[in-house]
């Protein structure tokens, strides 16, 4: 059979196979597997590698410090290349539950549409690369490459412990490179391949002045504010020129290449509609900088929450005793979260010594794989015979995604290509997965796998 034919038969089942697919997401999606609270984690693993094993593949469950990895593979096309296949089965909790239409492990189709809590972020679409595995081995009765399947019980906990097992389990992770199916795709709705992920650190600042609140009037001007403390250090860290002022913070930011940067202009953009979308009347500052340069090559630091002191009704003539902040900072390549906390930490210290800093115990590196990889140009053909339209290349993507343990750890290139729709409502109430997409991510999944086994290694 010629190599298009081959994939021709492969698509064909998949389309007979929608509503079987779909039941099958359903099914997955009633299940609870939320890390945060660690409930149903386990038995999602468990049912996992039941059906990995079903569909052909040698499959594990291999414990961790907490939840457990699960782990397949399929490693018979001697001399076509590796490419591990990467996803998460926990799930983000489903609060607030007043907010969802319908329940969040009730999964429900509405105006061609499933809801459901993990629908997007990540069941259907590491679901969807699954389906495409076990379509190429239906009809074919085997796969074109080899393959390697990562799922993580702990992705929307941060991913603690994915670089120690990445570490220790080397071996059974000898990859060409890596691909990751999660997040939305491009605002516009075209497909995109992402080359990075940013990385993020969390902190939070405390400060505590007298032992008890006392009257503003009586104490203010004798007794120091806690959050005036904040505020004047806050003031320090970033300026009004969107210019982050810690020592050091740039030292190791990597420059973008000239094809990122052609790529990041090439991304479509209509921000009147995004401003309006928002209620906004202006970008945060420096305001000549390009739209996706900001969420491609700056570094970020934001302010998540600051506490203290009285939020009720009318007024309280009160001078708090404490306040806190919580912050976080996203990276780009090169950066270290070690290192800039460092950087943050000294600061404080200079600054204001009275206040507390206390870190987060991990944080996620940034990832960054060159547009000009050999692997783009198989990815990019599967898209287009998949879904009939050239995928958009963005240099990174803008969330956080432990891409690194690839890149810096097994030193191998690896992609984000999203499946979800770009509404997908990830992390909140109403998540859902356009049935559309859902069928394309399994036809783009099983189209990857059709051209990394007619992929020459460099």
């Amino acid at each position: 059979m010629s190599s298009s034919k081959s994939l021709d038969a492969v698509f064909n089942h998949i389309d007979g196979q929608r509503e079987d697919f779909l039941a099958r997401l359903i099914e997955y999606c009633r299940h609870p597997s939320i890390s945060a609270e660690n409930l149903g984690i386990r038995e999602t693993g468990e049912r996992l590698v039941g059906m990995l094993t079903g569909i052909g593949l040698e499959t594990s469950l291999i414990e961790t410090e907490n939840h457990p990895m699960v782990v397949a593979r399929w490693e018979k096309a001697p001399g076509k290349p590796t490419v591990l296949l990467y996803g998460h089965y926990d799930v983000q909790p489903p609060d607030p539950l007043d907010k969802w239409v319908s329940p969040p492990f009730e999964p429900t189709i509405r105006d061609g549409r499933l809801y459901a809590r993990g629908v997007g972020d990540n069941k259907g679409q590491h679901l969807a690369q699954i389906l495409a595995i076990e379509s190429h081995l239906k009809v074919h009765g085997e796969l074109p490459c080899n393959v390697i399947l990562l799922l993580e019980g702990e992705e929307e906990i941060g991913s603690p412990h994915i670089a120690g097992f990445v570490r220790k389990h080397k071996d059974k992770l000898k990859a060409d490179l890596a691909v990751t199916a999660d997040g939305p795709r491009h605002a516009s709705g075209a497909p995109m391949i992402k080359y990075g992920s940013r990385g993020v650190i969390y902190f939070e600042l405390r400060c505590k002045h007298a032992n008890r609140d006392v009257h503003s009037g009586g104490f203010g001007g004798v007794v120091p504010n806690p959050i005036w403390t904040l505020v004047h250090l806050l003031a320090t860290m970033k300026n009004e020129a969107g210019e982050i002022t810690i020592d050091g913070f740039y030292d190791d930011v990597e420059p973008p290449s000239p094809e990122e940067i052609e790529a990041a202009a090439n991304l479509p953009l209509d921000l009147p509609k995004v401003m309006e979308s928002l209620g906004l009347k202006r970008l945060d500052a420096p305001a000549d900088l390009g739209y996706f340069d900001r969420l491609c090559f700056r570094p970020t630091l934001t302010i998540n929450g600051f506490h203290g002191g009285y939020g009720g009704p009318g007024s309280k003539t009160v001078l708090p005793h404490e306040a806190f902040v919580k912050c976080d900072i996203r990276l780009v390549e090169a950066q270290d979260t070690a290192d800039i906390l460092r950087k943050v930490q000294a600061h404080v210290a200079k600054h204001a010594p009275e206040v507390e800093f206390i870190a987060a115990e991990k944080g996620m590196l940034p990832s960054k794989t060159p547009i000009a990889s050999p692997y783009t140009a198989p990815l990019r053909r599967a898209f287009v015979a998949a879904q009939g339209e050239e995928a958009l290349l963005s240099p990174a993507g803008f969330g956080s995604l432990p891409g690194y343990v690839f890149t810096k750890i097994l030193g191998i290139p690896a992609f984000v290509t999203p499946y979800a729709n770009p509404d997908e409502a990830n992390h909140a109430p109403n998540e859902n997965l356009d049935l559309e997409c859902y069928h394309n991510g399994i036809r783009t999944g099983a189209a990857l796998l059709h051209e990394l086994g007619q992929f020459q290694r460099p």
